[in-house]
């Protein structure tokens, strides 16, 4: 589907837009005998060995963290780029390390799952994955160490002994995977409401239609303007998966114009796939391959006002 962005996101006092950016989303399931028939005759539906989009060994719990947190690192990389380009405050507070997955065979197995907030290491208030793995890795196997964390809103805390990872003996751990869990925070006050949405594709719109809302100038300029691609904090957009299916939405929400990620004009780039699939489908929504932020505020500036 594709999804107008201004009712997700609100910037306090935030200016509003004539037209409208979107965000464009695919939908995967588990398949069964009949969506995988219905699969196999559609044109624009896809079939995927589990291996390709679950990691070795990632359960489904693992697998919806680690889709949850992308979707929430592409949010503040789409808030802190739009922000720096409207020249606007920023800092962050730092809040420990989120467990993305658990490792079978090590000590953590069973004590710490997906999702659970860890915020101090014994006597550690640590401020970045970084300072965890400093720590732990400076102790040997058979230490142990005791682990602070929150899971469904309630602090607990596990002593565990450090193990010997099997593919470097070199290094000890209890066996987790962990990322950053830190906040940004802006003046005037941003929020983004993504509820189930996963994944980082929704990184360029967002910081689009955050930054329309920073500054006076509409650069929607009265469009219906969808898109794709995921952001980091250099404002590089990156590739995604399911574009072909991306367009189609897009198509069937009367957008105008579409951005697709370029990739530096790669041979078999995200902006290639969507205009082959613009061409199939016959629509008349413009393909505009962009490489980064600036690239779309580029094209979005020079954009006539669409007449009425």
């Amino acid at each position: 589907m594709a999804k107008e962005l201004e009712p997700i996101i609100e910037v306090e006092g935030g200016y509003k837009e004539e037209g409208s950016f979107m965000l464009t989303t695919v939908v995967m399931g588990q398949a069964n005998i009949y969506t995988y028939l219905l699969a196999k005759i559609s044109e624009y539906q896809e079939i995927y060995p589990l291996s390709a989009i679950r990691a070795e060994e990632e359960s489904d719990e693992e697998y919806k963290v680690r889709q949850l947190h992308s979707m929430s690192t592409s949010k503040l990389a789409a808030i802190e780029v739009a922000y720096k380009k409207a020249n606007k405050p920023i800092s962050f507070e730092y809040n420990g390390v989120y467990v993305l997955s658990v490792m079978d065979g090590m000590p953590a197995m069973g004590q710490l799952e997906p999702g659970d907030r860890i915020f101090q290491v014994d006597e550690l208030n640590f401020k970045s994955s970084e300072e965890f793995i400093t720590y732990v890795g400076d102790k040997q196997a058979g230490d142990t160490i005791t682990l602070y964390f929150e899971r469904n809103e309630k602090e607990e805390n596990v002593t565990l002994p450090l193990k010997a990872f099997e593919a470097d003996q070199t290094k000890v751990g209890v066996g987790i995977g962990l990322v950053d869990d830190k906040e940004i925070i802006v003046d005037p006050e941003v929020t983004v409401e993504t509820s189930d949405i996963g994944g980082p594709s929704a990184g360029l719109m967002f910081s689009l239609e955050i930054y329309n809302q920073l500054v006076k100038e509409d650069l929607t300029k009265g469009y219906n303007i969808a898109g794709t691609g995921t952001i980091d904090v250099n404002g590089t957009v990156g590739r995604i998966g399911g574009i072909e299916q991306k367009v189609i939405a897009a198509d069937k929400a009367d957008a105008e114009i579409f951005f697709a990620p370029n990739e530096d004009g790669t041979a078999n780039s995200n902006y290639l796939a969507a205009v082959q699939t613009a061409k199939d489908i016959d629509t008349k929504m413009k393909i505009v391959p962009i490489n980064t932020f600036e690239d779309a505020i580029t094209y979005l500036e020079a954009l006539k006002q669409k007449e009425e």
